[in-house]
């Protein structure tokens, strides 16, 4: 089985706040599948990703905005963002581009980050399978820890996003 085939594409479900902790929590959902995938994130982060999805365009280009701009510049095209990982509770993505001959560019990201670009881009966003499962059976990140990771996954979570 090849790693295209345990690739899940997802989408920004929604961009809520986690109650217990006042943190932004990007959820992502499957496109084909039930999937729901919650990534805690910086509200920076959140704040990249809420202004792409709404559409608001800032006075000035914000760091994301810049990084879209310099990507298109160097001749550049946004492929697609993998969440490729999850290890001690934080996640880890890889961003693909393509180059004008169709070569392979990767880069190694913070989801967030992955995410506020390729929403900036226009590609695709992909969980390995592998994420998922690791996600279902992991562990609530400790106060105070970095961003992109996950926690708990409530209860009433249907009615959360719904």
């Amino acid at each position: 089985m090849s790693e295209d085939e345990n690739l899940v594409e997802v989408k920004i479900g929604a961009l809520i706040m986690d109650p217990n902790t006042n943190t932004p929590i990007v959820v992502l959902k499957g496109i084909d599948s039930e999937t729901v995938l919650p990534i805690w994130v910086g509200a920076f982060e959140a704040n990249a990703i809420a202004l792409e999805v709404e559409k608001i365009i800032p006075q000035r280009p914000m760091t994301h905005d810049l990084l879209k701009n310099l990507v298109l510049e160097c001749g550049l095209a946004g492929s697609r963002v993998i969440i490729t990982d999850l290890l001690d509770n934080t996640f880890y993505a890889s961003i693909e581009l393509r180059d004008e001959n169709g070569e392979l560019v990767l880069l190694d990201a913070r989801p967030s980050d992955a995410i506020a670009l390729a929403l900036r881009l226009d590609c695709p966003i992909y969980v390995r399978q592998k994420v998922l499962d690791l996600s279902a059976t992991a562990r609530q990140p400790e106060e105070g820890s970095e961003d992109d990771e996950l926690g708990p996954m409530p209860d009433d979570w249907p009615e959360l996003i719904g």
